[in-house]
């Protein structure tokens, strides 16, 4: 039997919200588990599904760059929120994110970008009087379009990749709507079968007690409420909330998309 700290029950409060005793009872449950224990709040309906633990604890900047076919979006962190509004700063990221664009590589490109720049970033520190970090870099090409938003002066990033006719404002909605709504995947298709399982596991356990065949219809309404809270596709669309975003926009299909913010946990 795990011992459980209260640090460990401090961490399972920050994560969900449930009070103290319940917190220290789910990890007892969980034998000190602390994703397990999660799970044992979500099934008792005293966690939300969405955790505290990935908030912003850091300073810097994200940036984007569009070029031709190739999309690229970088997060640098610093120590302070004056540097990372300082000029000097800016134009470094700037830079760094063009020559990303530069690279061959496809898709996470942190490590390349930390090499290439090894003796940049050197320069920079010792200019800035700040550490720094070149925290996260992604490189895509694409035969559709690549877009990208910045919010809160680059606080927040999102870069998706579509195919379809989409124009700009369209492009510019979506990005907007990842940014506001989190989505954590395009569409019930990219849900893995575990992930799935999971969620069904803990749905029934909401609803224990019940008729079997009435357990299956709720834990399948609870199924599809859920992905319209985590798929892209099946979200209420921001211009419309009437209307899920493909519905709003038929005839154009999101391959892929990122949403960071500055030290959120990777």
């Amino acid at each position: 039997m795990a011992t459980i700290t209260a640090q460990m029950v401090k961490e399972l409060r920050d994560k969900t919200d449930a009070g103290m005793m319940d917190c220290k009872k789910a990890l007892v449950e969980a034998d000190g588990d602390m994703s397990a224990a999660v799970d044992v709040l979500r099934k008792a309906g005293i966690a939300k599904a969405e955790k505290k633990s990935g908030r912003a604890t850091k300073e810097g900047k994200i940036i984007s760059v569009i070029k031709d076919n190739v999309g690229v979006m970088l997060e640098t962190l610093c120590e302070t929120d004056f540097v990372a509004t300082n000029e000097k700063f800016i134009d470094y990221v700037n830079e760094v994110a063009e020559r990303t664009t530069a690279l061959s590589e496809e898709g996470d490109v942190s490590q390349a970008v930390a090499e290439m720049e090894k003796e940049s970033l050197t320069e920079m520190i010792a200019k800035i009087g700040e550490n720094m970090q070149l925290r996260r870099a992604t490189r895509w090409s694409t035969n559709g379009q690549c877009a990208s938003y910045l919010h809160m002066g680059g606080k927040i990033g999102v870069m998706i990749d579509v195919e379809g006719d989409a124009d700009k404002d369209t492009l510019s909605n979506i990005c907007m709507h990842i940014a506001a709504f989190k989505p954590e995947y395009v569409s019930p298709e990219d849900v893995s079968p575990e992930i799935l399982e999971k969620e069904k596991e803990i749905a029934a356990g909401q609803v224990a007690g019940k008729p079997a065949e009435i357990i299956d219809k709720i834990v399948n309404g609870k199924i599809n409420k859920w992905y319209t809270e985590v798929c892209l596709m099946k979200q209420a669309w921001i211009k419309d909330d009437k209307q899920s975003v493909e519905k709003a926009n038929p005839g154009i299909t999101v391959k892929r998309f990122i949403r960071w913010e500055i030290g959120e946990e990777i």
